[in-house]
C-alpha cells in the first residue's frame, strides 16, 4: 500500500516527466549567472535548482485539484491521480503545501529581499490554475509564474531586482507563450467542448504565426539584453542554435497535428538549455 501511494504521489507531481521543471530551471539559472556575472556559487545553484523542482511539483498538485472536473473530459488528463480519485483533494493539497514549505525553507537561506519576492511568486502560482476560467490568454499568467525565478535570482544575488531582470522576464514570457500555446493546441478540441479558455482557442488560425513571433520575441530580447555582457560570437552561436530549434518546432506544429504539437512542447527545454549554455559559456570565456 505504501509503495502504491508513493507511486501515485510521484505521478501527481509528474516525477517521470522532467521537461516541466526544466522549462522553469534554464531561464532561472541563466538569470543567476547574469546577476552574478558568472558562476553564482554552489549554495545558490542548489537553492534554485531544488526550489524550482519543489515549486513545480507543488504547482502540479494545486493545478490538478483546481482542474479535476475539467480534466476528466480531456483525453490527455483523464487518468491523473486526483481526477480519477486515486488521490484525494485533501492529500494533494497537503502534499503541495509540504513541497511549497520546503521550497520556502530554501529561500530563507538567501536574503530578506528574495524572501519578500517569494510571496509574490507564490501568489501568481496560486492564481494561474484559476485564470483559465476568466482570462482568454491564461498562458500569459503562466508566463509570469514560470518566469518569476528570474527576479528571484537577481534578488538572491544582488539584494535588489534591477530593470534588467524585468527585461529578461518579459523575454521569457514570450517563450512561455510559445511553448504553452503549443501545449494548448494539443487539447484544443477537448477544451472547446468544456468551455476552457486557452491561447490556442483565442488565437484560432493565427496560433502558429503567433507562436513563431513569440519565439522571435524571446530570442531577440534575451540577445539584446546579453549583447554587452558576453562575447558576441558565443551569443550569436547560442541564439542561432535556439532559432534553428524554433524553426524545427514550426515544422512540427504547422499542420496543428496533436502529436506534432505535443512533441514540440516537450522539446522546448532543449531550446531553453541552449540559451542557458550560451550564457554560462559566455561568462566563462569573458
Amino acid at each position: 500500500m505504501l509503495r502504491e501511494k508513493v507511486g501515485l504521489y510521484l505521478d501527481l507531481i509528474r516525477w517521470n516527466r522532467p521537461a516541466g521543471w526544466l522549462l522553469l530551471l534554464w531561464p532561472t539559472l541563466g538569470a543567476l549567472w547574469i546577476a552574478a556575472g558568472g558562476f553564482p556559487g554552489w549554495h545558490l545553484l542548489a537553492v534554485f535548482t531544488l526550489g524550482t523542482i519543489l515549486m513545480r511539483s507543488a504547482g502540479c498538485c494545486l493545478n490538478d485539484v483546481a482542474d479535476r472536473e475539467f480534466d476528466r473530459h480531456v483525453k490527455r488528463t483523464a487518468q491523473r491521480p486526483v481526477t480519477r480519485g486515486a488521490v484525494s483533494v485533501r492529500e494533494a493539497l497537503w502534499l503541495g503545501a509540504v513541497l511549497a514549505l520546503a521550497a520556502f525553507g530554501l529561500v530563507l537561506t538567501t536574503n530578506a529581499v528574495a524572501v519578500a519576492w517569494s510571496f509574490a511568486a507564490l501568489a501568481i502560482s496560486i492564481a494561474y490554475p484559476y485564470a483559465k476560467r476568466v482570462v482568454s490568454m491564461p498562458q500569459a499568467v503562466l508566463g509570469i509564474a514560470f518566469s518569476f525565478g528570474i527576479p528571484m535570482a537577481f534578488a538572491a544575488v544582488q539584494s535588489l531586482v534591477p530593470l534588467l531582470a524585468w527585461v529578461l522576464l518579459l523575454g521569457n514570457l514570450f517563450w512561455v507563450l510559445a511553448y504553452d500555446t503549443e501545449y494548448a493546441m494539443v487539447d484544443r478540441d477537448d477544451d472547446l467542448k468544456i468551455g476552457m479558455k486557452t491561447s490556442a482557442i483565442t488565437l484560432g488560425r493565427a496560433d502558429v504565426p503567433v507562436v513563431m513571433l513569440c519565439y522571435a520575441g524571446y530570442l531577440c530580447i534575451w540577445a539584446a539584453a546579453l549583447a554587452e555582457r558576453i562575447p558576441a560570437v558565443v551569443l550569436a552561436v547560442a541564439t542561432a542554435a535556439a532559432a534553428i530549434q524554433a524553426l524545427w518546432h514550426y515544422t512540427l506544429i504547422r499542420n496543428r497535428d496533436r502529436d506534432g504539437c505535443f512533441k514540440a512542447f516537450r522539446l522546448n527545454h532543449w531550446l531553453g538549455f541552449t540559451m542557458f549554455a550560451g550564457v554560462a559559456a559566455g561568462y566563462a570565456l569573458r
